[in-house]
Order: C-alpha cells, then sequence, then structure tokens
C-alpha cells in the first residue's frame, strides 16, 4: 500500500507540491483567523443574585436575606457549586451551572425560585440577576474619598459623605457606563 502511495507521489510531483502549498496556505489562513484571548475564560455557566440591602448590618443581612435565597434556589437542575457573600449594603449569590448549560434557561429557573421568596424578605428588598458575564466579568473595585489636602470638602463628615455620594451616584457612575464593555457597575457602602 505504501509502495503505491510512494510510486504515485514520485510520478505527480507537481499535483503532491501544488497540494502541500494548498495545505500550507490553508494552515496560514486557519492560524490567523484563530480567535486568540489573553486571558481565556474557562469559567463555567454562572447565575448572580444581587440584593440590596441599605438599613441592615451585614449580620442581619446574612440572616434575613441570604441565607433566604440560599434554601430558595437550592437543588435546582444543573447546580454544581452555590457561593455568596453578604457585605454591608450588598447581598450575592453565585449559582455555578455545569459545563453547557444554557444560561438563559438557567436564569429562568433561578427567576421563577425568586419569586417564591419575595414575601419572605424584609420590606423594600428586591433581588435582582446580574447581567449575564463569567467568573472574570468582576474586574475592579474602587473607592470614593477625598484627598487629605482638599480644599472643596464640607467640613461636618456627614456632609463629605453625602457629597462623595452624590459624585459617585451622579458623575462617577454615568460615565462609567459609557465604557464600552461595562455592563453594570455595583455599589457597596456609602
Amino acid at each position: 500500500m505504501i509502495d503505491h502511495i510512494l510510486g504515485f507521489s514520485l510520478r505527480q510531483r507537481a499535483l503532491v507540491c501544488l497540494a502541500a502549498v494548498g495545505l500550507l496556505g490553508v494552515g496560514l489562513w486557519s492560524a490567523w483567523h484563530l480567535p486568540v484571548d489573553a486571558v481565556p475564560d474557562i469559567t463555567g455557566v454562572q447565575v448572580q443574585i444581587n440584593t440590596e440591602i441599605p438599613s441592615l448590618a451585614a449580620e442581619e443581612s446574612e440572616k434575613l436575606v441570604t441565607q433566604v435565597i440560599e434554601l430558595e434556589v437550592a437543588g435546582l437542575p444543573g447546580v454544581e457549586e452555590m457561593r455568596s457573600i453578604t457585605k454591608f449594603g450588598l447581598s450575592q449569590v453565585t449559582l455555578q451551572f455545569k459545563d453547557g448549560t444554557d444560561i438563559y434557561r438557567a436564569r429562568q429557573f433561578v427567576a421563577e425560585r425568586l419569586q417564591g421568596v419575595l414575601e419572605r424578605l424584609p420590606p423594600g428588598v428586591r433581588p435582582k440577576l446580574a447581567p449575564i458575564s463569567t467568573g472574570l466579568g468582576e474586574i475592579l473595585y474602587y473607592s470614593v474619598a477625598y484627598r487629605p489636602d482638599a480644599k472643596d470638602k464640607p467640613a461636618a463628615v456627614r456632609d463629605q459623605l453625602l457629597a462623595l455620594s452624590e459624585i459617585q451616584h451622579y458623575t462617577i457612575k454615568p460615565l462609567l457606563r459609557t465604557v464600552p464593555g461595562i455592563a453594570e457597575i455595583n455599589e457597596t457602602g456609602g
């Protein structure tokens, strides 16, 4: 068998050289159009539930919001891992689904379960699904503060905090939303 292939290759040198050049061209074209990312996203399908809780301490938020949501979404089909974090003003529950799970179906399951938990949460607290993103989506934390030598800062600490909050809400946040690739800006503290 190999003798026939070698014999054909020697008799049809032009055809073999043309095929080799063709394969080289296809390989170069494929390499040029190969999508390469500096930081490839290897995370699975995840759904985040963010709940703003402005009036409760972190321990109260954990008991009254985070644990209630965790119990409600426990046992969803395809969930491999559930983790949560509770800070002052924010409860975040992250559900990691099996690879290959349809993100829209997973979000639908979570949204349906959240409807059943609304009446058990403190008044005015409404959980929201975070925009579709991956584990690499949360990139930057920042804080807004006056420099020690700032001349325009108000004298009272309360007034300083109110002014910084207004700067965050009405200046920084709208400007950051205009940056391409920004899906959401979550605030904590204040």
